[in-house]
């Protein structure tokens, strides 16, 4: 099992335990969680560790409000710190042009149930494949049809952590009773009537996809979309999420 590890909010709650503590314990710290996790709860045989670069293509993307513009307050005292030991010792990489989240929505993609996904981002539950709450301790899994209907609940619910706007009034619950057992073409025509605007839903769309493939942008499922069976399509371009067997917060 490779595991996929989301390094941006390890950063934050490694960091914010350890804020008042030496450079030295704030290492240690992240070092023994990591060992733990990865080599007994999980047994992975190899790991990556994901961190998000300066360049984001969302900042662009984003006109009804700004990407993450919400965010406020100061960064723990060893998040730096932290980020460079991720990178040189746990083999990190550091995204450019996207976020982590992209780059570990691909890697899912590409090495399919051999992997597994290591964060605590709900954003991650519209990839199809294992996953991993590390606080809670809890493994599961996403199928593509769980995956899509999450990606398109987060359309109406919206993100508050990164200040994407949903409806008002429409919460989890209520996103799911009028989505669920719906073709993709029809959760997103419903996603278009309660934003309010093709282009609300095309901009929701775009900033709460994960890439599947490196420099990927989200494009609405065609009208021409034919329903085969509740939460399955044929068509013949891509649409909202990878419909392969390989495979939706934090900071």
């Amino acid at each position: 099992m490779i595991g996929l590890i989301d390094g941006d909010i390890l950063c934050y709650r490694i960091g914010f335990a350890t804020n008042e503590e030496s450079e030295s314990v704030a290492i240690t710290t992240m070092a023994s969680f990591l060992e733990e996790m990865l080599m007994f709860d999980l047994e992975c045989s190899e790991w990556k560790t994901y961190l998000t670069g300066k360049v984001n293509f969302r900042n662009d993307v984003a006109v009804t409000a700004p990407y993450k513009g919400n965010r406020k307050g100061d960064k723990p005292v060893h998040h730096g710190l932290l980020r460079e030991y991720l990178e040189k010792s746990w083999n990190g990489v550091v995204s450019d042009g996207c976020e982590a989240d992209d780059d570990i929505a691909i890697a899912a993609t590409e090495h399919g149930d051999e992997s597994i996904i290591i964060s605590l981002d709900k954003d991650f539950d519209q990839v199809q494949g294992w996953h991993y709450n590390f606080v809670k301790k809890n493994k599961y899994y996403i199928t593509h049809d769980e995956g899509l209907l999450n990606f398109y609940m987060q359309f109406l619910v919206g993100d508050r952590i990164d200040n994407i706007i949903g409806v008002d009034g429409i919460g989890p619950v209520k996103a799911r009773k009028l989505l669920a057992d719906k073709s993709e073409r029809e959760m997103y025509d419903i996603c278009v009537e309660k934003l309010g605007s093709v282009e609300r839903a095309v901009e929701n769309g775009r900033l709460l996809y994960l890439q599947r493939t490196r420099g990927e942008l989200w494009e609405p499922p065609h009208e021409n979309t034919e329903c085969q069976s509740k939460g399955q399509e044929t068509t013949t371009v891509d649409s909202g999420a990878d419909s392969n067997d390989v495979s939706a917060s934090g900071e």
